[in-house]
């Protein structure tokens, strides 16, 4: 299973960074931690092996999407966090990383590399970042347009729903459908910032200054230090960002519903996040396959997903199967929304296309420019009205 980060990472931020010297309470602290940590014990063993005779209270009328519209539409949600992957930007031409021959892994061959993942290793990065470059001027963000489920979220947003989107991707295809800064935590980076790699320079560049020097087919150098430069982008053997962190602590205490999409939540810590909401939250997979279900040996090591859809005790998860655009409309219609939603898609693509001077298209996969950000909000929460 893929790491992107140290795995005493997650451990070091939920612990704090109180200091080594001693306190006069530091035994009554000392003691209440241990308890909280073997409440957490026995809480994670009874969830994971099934001990215990209390029933999970329902929070669905019936386990479908028409049950999961029917929540997103009750009183009882208010704050919806989405996890996304590469499966939602594949329908804008932007190819997935582990479907087998169609996956960016399995079409490196011309780079040369000792194995696919390699051209995402920040070692091999250090020695050999030409391949990654390569690939940078085939996928770079600006080439593509947001899809339909892009564009989802951007209406969960404008009907005041949308806590906060966290998605593996590094496309920016989030931003161009609308979402600001404030709405995600972009758990693997961004090409939006680079920065110098030498640890005593750390200048940042821009996205366009970056854009001009790949599309020159240079690898980018630092006009300080002459060190090459890379995207934010999270590479295997970095940590992930603070950020993801520092508001993943609250987002998944508090989230009313979590909907996941594109993902085969094979990447840790970002796979285990899905773990974290109260066992009253309703989860909805929007995916080709499913995804995330229980392991319990995993669980026990704190990666566990412990997602649930055909046991005789499922009782608040939902898997949609197929391609996530479609997934989307599908949960548009049932909640009044796809009128609203096709509308936003077609004006906010035809925006793009104005924009780069391009004939008008209405297809998710043609390749554009970024759009500007957002409009102004086009309704409240509940169902819109047909007009």
């Amino acid at each position: 299973m893929d790491n992107r980060e140290d795995p005493g990472a997650a451990a070091e931020v939920d612990a704090g960074t109180g200091s080594g010297s001693a306190s006069p309470n530091s035994d009554d602290e000392a003691g209440a931690s241990g308890q909280s940590e073997m409440d957490f014990l026995r809480n994670l063993f009874s969830r994971t092996l099934g001990l215990g005779s209390e029933k999970p209270e329902k929070v669905l009328d019936e386990l479908t999407l028409e049950g999961m519209s029917k929540f997103l539409l009750s009183e009882k949600c208010k704050k919806v966090v989405c996890m996304v992957g590469a499966g939602i930007s594949t329908a804008a031409g932007i190819p997935d990383f582990r479907s087998p021959g169609t996956g960016l892994y399995a079409n490196l061959q011309q780079y040369n590399l000792p194995y696919p993942e390699a051209i995402f290793e920040i070692s091999y990065f250090k020695k050999h970042p030409e391949p990654f470059f390569a690939l940078a001027r085939e996928l770079y963000p600006g080439q593509f347009k947001p899809t339909v489920c892009h564009y989802f979220m951007r209406l969960l947003k404008e009907k005041g729903l949308l806590l906060r989107c966290y998605t593996q991707n590094i496309d920016t295809l989030e931003r161009v459908a609308g979402l600001g800064e404030e709405d995600l935590v972009e758990a693997h980076g961004t090409f939006f910032t680079s920065h110098c790699t030498s640890s005593w320079c750390r200048k940042s560049y821009s996205l366009d200054w970056m854009k001009e020097k790949i599309f020159s087919s240079l690898i980018p150098k630092c006009e300080k230090c002459q060190s090459v430069v890379k995207p934010d982008i999270v590479f295997f053997g970095e940590n992930l960002p603070s950020r993801f962190f520092s508001l993943m602590q609250s987002d998944f205490r508090n989230v009313d519903l979590l909907i996941i999409m594109g993902t085969s939540l094979q990447v840790q810590p970002f796979a285990s996040l899905v773990g974290r909401v109260p066992t009253n939250t309703p989860r909805l997979l929007i995916n080709k396959e499913k995804t995330g279900e229980s392991d319990p040996l995993m669980s026990l090591m704190g990666f566990g997903c412990g997602m649930d859809f055909d046991s005789e005790k499922a009782y608040r998860d939902v898997a949609w199967l197929g391609d996530c655009d479609e997934g989307c409309l599908a949960l548009a219609e049932l909640l009044g929304w796809k009128k609203e939603l096709e509308e936003l898609v077609r004006e906010e693509h035809a925006a793009i296309d104005a924009k780069s001077g391009q004939a008008v298209g209405d297809g998710t996969g043609a390749r554009s420019s970024p759009a500007k950000e957002g409009k102004q909000p086009r309704s409240p929460k509940k169902k819109c009205e047909e007009e």
